[in-house]
């Protein structure tokens, strides 16, 4: 039989954490991988507040860092204490990035810079699965099959989303090629 834990405020904490990330991920997934969601309004209600979503998100995570710094005593001039949280420390990073760049004045500032910077959420994304097996084997809470679920679903749509968007513009150029040869046929 399969013993589950009690999850520690923590864990809580973490789990609303990924749970307001991955409501910021939805936006475009949705409206790409199932473009029947547009007539729902809600990948158009979660973009118009994806950045307030993401700033929440990350308060949560710093929450979520803070008491896990707190229960275990890190010791942060140890490296093997660095090797050990290095998934943590890395999304931690990465949040941190984008959510201080999350303004209108960052995005002004960095332009297409600014797109290529929070292409790290994708990253992110991969190393929070890493991060959730890794941190709870052998101590799993009702939480933790919940969260490698939703990681790996949204992970997965990102990468159908991927596949489609090849797709479209390989499409696109297709019929850019084509409409050039039949503008070329004409004018002879």
């Amino acid at each position: 039989m399969v013993s589950m834990d009690e999850s520690p405020l923590a864990n809580i904490i973490g789990f609303i954490a990924l749970a307001s990330y991955i409501a910021t991920l939805l936006p475009t997934t949705l409206r790409i991988v199932f473009p029947q969601t547009k007539e729902t309004g809600i990948p158009q209600w979660l973009l118009k507040r994806r950045r307030i979503i993401g700033i929440i998100a990350f308060f949560l995570v710093m929450g979520h860092a803070f008491l896990m710094v707190q229960k275990r005593n890190f010791d942060f001039f140890d490296i093997k204490t660095f090797w050990i949280y290095i998934q943590g420390v890395s999304t931690f990073i990465i949040f941190a990035l984008l959510t201080i760049t999350s303004n209108n004045w960052s995005v002004k500032k960095l332009k297409k810079n600014w797109k290529q910077l929070h292409k790290l959420t994708y990253v992110a994304m991969i190393i929070l699965i890493w991060h959730i097996w890794d941190k709870m084997s052998g101590h799993w809470t009702y939480l933790t099959p919940i969260s490698l679920i939703a990681t790996t679903i949204i992970t997965v749509l990102f990468i159908i989303r991927l596949r489609i968007e090849h797709e479209d513009k390989q499409q696109k150029n297709v019929n850019k090629v084509t409409k050039a040869d039949l503008v070329g046929k004409s004018s002879r």
